[in-house]
Formats: structure tokens, sequence, C-alpha cells
């Protein structure tokens, strides 16, 4: 019996090491299911701890409660940790400023209704109704965003306009869009509750329909596609706040492994030259929203994070809020993000159903610092 316990304890050890993998190197199959489900592993381990406990086979035992406390390190992260998935050290609510010289991240883009792209030009200050001219309204100090999944653009329309309504959405990212979908949504009033948005332009390439972006708040800047990686456009819009700060909120959605691994990787992987836009500092943040296909025990999203992003579950340390998949409440993964750069704090993070998709929708109160 003690040669079958430790021999299961080294298999899942071995399992576990998949997760330190560097960056990159486990985009093949069946490495990211395998990884992805390393958390769940601590349930059979401890199962077996506690018949080696009942056979008094101690040594055998305690490799089974190790193995599983390593199995799950990563979601252990979750309730706050002195060291973050990026490998630093967690820091405190004092950010730090980083030099920047160029400007915003963004050029303006039309917002439209057809997922169509119009030609880039700077966006103004104020806008004109060929009457007078407004001030462009600011972003709030403290907002709530939401994204989601929509499986194929089967989500419950009303439901997520309920949504809107209860939690005071002010930025919706959603994926895997159809116009079938943003033709209910627009029957349902959202352009009433959120009047301005950006769609990614659909193609044929696109991992289940394309990416939207909503706002409450018109943008000073806007484009169907923020950064080049290989799965449907990543929209984008840019809000202005007091203060002549900026906050560029993205809607993406790297492909799943089965739709290929080097592109799952590479996807999560290019996520990474937002954080890395010399327009980003303390006074220009960017959040990035959605299904990202990957959790805290994938080096590519561990590198991801290492960039300079922040993930909103990690930071409120209340736990994860696990979003996939919807139609079981254990086991679940987190596969949806509220990843953001320096400049806010989360608070509010929350998972939880909507009628129609296979994904949790995600919310998040995000206020300046």
């Amino acid at each position: 019996m003690t040669t079958i316990l430790s021999a299961v304890a080294i298999i899942a050890l071995l399992w576990t090491t998949l997760s330190a993998l560097p960056a990159g190197l486990e985009a093949r199959m069946p490495l990211p299911y395998m990884i992805a489900l390393t958390p769940l592993l601590c349930v059979p381990l401890m199962i077996l701890a506690a018949v080696a406990a009942w056979q008094h086979e101690w040594t055998a035992m305690s490799l089974l409660i190790v193995v599983a406390l390593i199995a799950s390190s990563q979601r252990i992260n979750y309730w706050g940790t002195s060291i973050d998935p990026a490998g630093k050290r967690k820091e405190s609510h004092r950010e730090t400023a980083r030099e920047t010289t160029s400007p915003t991240l963004s050029k303006s883009h039309n917002s439209n209704t057809s997922g169509t792209s119009n030609t880039s030009k700077e966006g103004p200050e104020t806008i004109s109704d060929g009457h007078r001219e407004t001030t462009r309204e600011t972003l709030s100090p403290q907002f709530s965003v939401m994204t989601m999944n929509c499986r194929y653009g089967r989500a419950d329309a009303a439901e997520i306009i309920r949504n809107i309504r209860e939690r005071n959405i002010s930025v919706l990212a959603l994926q895997e869009v159809t116009d079938d979908l943003i033709t209910r949504l627009t029957e349902a009033d959202i352009n009433e509750l959120l009047p301005y948005h950006q769609f990614g332009d659909a193609k044929e390439t696109d991992n289940g329909g394309f990416n939207v972006i909503y706002s409450r708040y018109e943008p000073s800047a806007a484009v169907p596609n923020v950064v080049s990686i290989p799965a449907a456009d990543v929209p984008a819009i840019t809000l202005k706040t007091s203060g002549n700060r900026t906050v560029t909120l993205c809607s993406a959605h790297p492909k799943s492994p089965m739709r290929g691994c080097a592109d799952w990787s590479a996807g999560i992987l290019g996520l990474r030259e937002l954080a890395r836009a010399k327009s980003v500092s303390n006074r220009n943040i960017v959040v990035v929203m959605g299904d990202l296909n990957s959790s805290t025990d994938h080096p590519s999203f561990r590198a991801l994070l290492k960039s300079g992003f922040k993930d909103a579950s990690l930071i409120q340390a209340a736990g994860p809020n696990l979003t996939f998949p919807s139609w079981l409440k254990w086991p679940r993964i987190e596969l949806d993000h509220v990843l953001f750069t320096p400049g806010l704090k989360p608070s509010g993070v929350k998972s939880f159903e909507v009628e129609g998709t296979d994904h949790l929708a995600l919310t998040a109160t995000l206020a300046l610092r």
C-alpha cells in the first residue's frame, strides 16, 4: 500500500511541475488542459492521504498532503499571500509611477453598430452638434465593469440588460458576440444604458464570434483592434478622467487550446504589449477584460501578469471567482479575468450566472487611486 500511495504522490508531483514550465513551452497538447486541472488534484490526494492515515502509512500520508498543497498553491494566492503568481512580492497599496513620454495608447475611432471600421483620427477634447460644443463627460473616480463570454452569441440579452441595471455597470466587455446578439441587445435598449460602443471587425477566423465593448461614457478615442494577436480583434476605448488621466479598456478573447495550442499561448502573451506601451503609466491605465482561456496555473498567464498587469480577483484576495463551466457547481476553473495596470484598486469582484452561456459573467468595481 505504501508503494502504491507513494507512486501516486510522485505522479501527481510531476503533474504539478508542468505549471513551472517556461511561458510558451506549455503550448502543446494536452499540457494546457492538464495544467488547468492541477488545482483539482488536491481532492483525490487528500482522500488518499486519509486512506494512508487509516492504514497508519504516515510517510505516504505526509507526502500526499505536501503534494496536495503544492497542487493548490496558485488558488491559495487568491486569499492573499506574500508572493504573487508573477513571482514578485505583492506590493502595498502605494503605486510607483513609471516614466513615459509617448501619447495615449489608442487613436480615435468612431463608434459603430455594424462591427466595421472607420478611418482613425485624433480625438478632440470637445464634441460639437453643429450649434454648440460640449465637454466630454469624464469617467467617474469609481466605476463598475462586467465581462462575459456569450457562447456563440447565445447569451440571454434580457439578463445581460438586467445585470447592467442592477449592478450599475459603466463598461461592458463581451466575447463570442454575433450580429443576432447585437440585435437582441439593441432591442432590449442597451444603447439607452450604454450608448457608446466599439466592435472588433468580424472575421471568418474569429474564435466563436467577435468582441465588443460598451460604455456609459463617450470615449475620447477608440479602435476596433488595439493589439494584434492570433484571435478575434481586441476592441478598445479610451476614457478620460478628471486630472488629465486616461483609462483604456479592452475586450479580449485569446483562442482556446483546442483551436491551436501555439495560437492559444501566443494570444495570451501578445496581450503583454498593452502593458508595455510607452504611454502606460500611473496616469494612463489599461484594463483588459475577457475570457482569457487561462488561469494562474498557466505559465503564459503568469507571464502576462509579470508584464505589468494585476488581476482584480487576486488583488481583492477574497478567494477565486471560478467562471467555467457554468453548468457545474464543481469543479470550475477561473478563465475570465479583469486585469489592469497600476493606478486602480478593485473591489466587489464577483462571478455570476447568465442564462444561455457556458461561462459565468465577472464584474468588478474599479477605483482610481
